[in-house]
């Protein structure tokens, strides 16, 4: 943990906070905060700041001095064919940590449809993991997460709610520029969409039904890449591109 996440309920009016559990033992055994030492702390969807420890005797005491500002919702959003639970449960802390604003996860014509049968996708279980990579990149903008299961639908007629983006892309290996050629001319601030298909590729009709609604190909080359590979290296070469 580079950041104590704290939810917005847990701080007083006067700054005062309790840690228990991982968070505690982290500050404890870890960062080995002793009292009157500082530490990184952030509310979920709020401000970051400092938070000195107090006491450490039968609990973890904080006084919380946070900034004004509240960092920006990050700017790439990945629309993702729903891969193996084992997988997804991987990816929440990954996604959350490299700057995923929204999920959105989709079925696919290679997805299984049991994989949407698992507790990854209760909200509780995926939160955890999202927190978890906020923590980790110092984050507090804590990533929208919604599922669709008809991606036609999704598509046709939801896409345009979560807009508007200055680049939409789909990801195919082998096909399509490389990212920063399709990024170079966006302003800095742009929102941009990211479409990652299942373990086994997009079929030719999703890539068209994609490509109808604004999507073009990039590629990082000739190699096929699992899911969780995938993710990470697209939405780093998408945010080297637009740094």
């Amino acid at each position: 943990m580079n950041l104590i996440l704290l939810e917005k309920d847990e701080i007083q009016a006067d700054g005062a906070a309790v840690l228990a559990g991982n968070r505690a033992r982290h500050v404890r055994e870890v960062l080995k905060a002793a009292p009157g030492e500082e530490i990184r702390v952030g509310v979920v969807d709020g401000p970051m700041g400092a938070a000195t420890v107090v006491e450490d005797a039968k609990q973890l005491r904080l006084r919380c001095a946070l900034s004004n500002e509240i960092p920006p919702i990050p700017r790439v959003d990945l629309l993702l064919a729903m891969p193996r639970p084992k997988v997804m449960n991987r990816l929440w802390p990954v996604l959350a940590s490299l700057g995923a604003g929204r999920i959105i996860i989709s079925n696919a014509w290679k997805t299984e449809r049991n994989y949407f049968d698992t507790h990854v996708l209760e909200p509780a279980h995926m939160r955890e993991g999202l927190i978890e990579g906020l923590q980790q990149a110092r984050d507090t903008r804590l990533p929208q997460v919604s599922v669709h299961k008809q991606f036609k639908k999704l598509v046709e007629d939801e896409l345009e709610t979560f807009g508007p983006y200055a680049a939409r892309l789909v990801a195919h290996p082998g096909e399509g520029a490389f990212p920063s050629e399709k990024l170079a001319a966006l302003p800095r601030d742009a929102r941009i969409l990211l479409a990652v298909g299942p373990e086994g590729g997009w079929t030719p009709f999703e890539l068209d039904l994609l490509a109808a609604h604004g999507f073009s190909s990039v590629s990082w080359g000739p190699r096929a890449l699992r899911t969780d590979t995938a993710c990470a290296v697209l939405l780093g070469l998408i945010y080297a591109a637009l740094w």
